[in-house]
């Protein structure tokens, strides 16, 4: 199959590459890989000056597959209206844990370059215990951190005791936050508000991964001289080789398939 590869960030380049020998113009094109995610704003393609409606009436004309990540379910219902063949690799497991592991590798790197202390013997809250929160973890124990983790349910509350770690349930989030020195946040809902940033001491470090709308009150905190990164798309920002050769696999797979 003929693959048109759209984007300018690095993940897309470097994925252009890969699929070199397979590489057309969008319109000689069977296959069309966006950006991850699809958008940001609902109108355009993620970073392109494309039309995120204009793309789908050319692909509904001409009999196209779409490939793309995080798709939102508005845009998911105008694909099937057209009847356009598409796939969200964000829904795969296999790519959407490949995908944790370059997160939590730029969430470490990026907690560096933050702060002025080591990460070992540091205390360091992970907020959420999903994909990413399972490898940060298990990534961030070999510097020698003092890990915390909150969760809500009680299978992943064993389960943090189960590997060593200091479980925390959300109902008792606020009793611990005052020792923290870095928190990762993971989950996609105001966890850091108002009332919980005032418990923290001055010289943390905060990371939000979590994708729209974030877990940060981001203006409260910078009114208080935090230190504090909204980092999203770390894939493409910190490993975009290895992350282009994770969807050019999946393509593959999900092609031959």
């Amino acid at each position: 199959m003929k693959i048109c590869v759209i984007g300018e960030d690095k993940r897309s380049v470097n994925l252009r590459e890969l699929f070199l020998d397979e590489q057309v113009d969008i319109n000689d094109a069977d296959v069309i890989v966006t950006p991850i995610p699809f958008t940001k704003d609902n109108e355009y393609i993620n970073g392109e000056r494309i039309k995120i409606n204009d793309l789908i009436d050319m692909i509904s004309k001409s009999n196209k597959i779409l490939i793309s990540g995080s798709i939102n379910s508005n845009i998911c219902e105008k694909l099937k209206e057209k009847n356009i063949k598409f796939y969200d690799l964000m829904k795969y497991e296999e790519f959407s844990i490949m995908n944790a592991i370059a997160t939590s590798e730029g969430a470490i790197k990026k907690a560096i370059e933050m702060t002025n202390f080591t990460l070992n013997n540091s205390n360091i809250l992970i907020l959420g215990y999903g994909r990413i929160g399972k490898i940060l973890a298990n990534n961030l124990s070999g510097f020698g951190a003092k890990i915390y983790c909150e969760a809500r349910k009680k299978k992943d509350i064993a389960l943090i005791k189960s590997m060593g770690y200091n479980e925390i349930d959300l109902k008792d989030l606020d009793i611990f936050l005052p020792n923290m020195d870095i928190i990762f946040n993971t989950v996609p809902y105001m966890m850091l508000d108002k009332k919980r940033l005032d418990l923290l001491k001055e010289k943390v470090c905060i990371i939000d991964l979590a994708s729209i709308p974030g877990g940060v009150d981001f203006e409260y905190a910078s009114s208080k001289n935090l230190n504090v990164s909204w980092y999203l798309a770390i894939p493409s920002k910190d490993s975009p080789y290895t992350a282009a050769i994770y969807i050019k696999d999946m393509i593959c797979d999900i092609l031959g398939e």
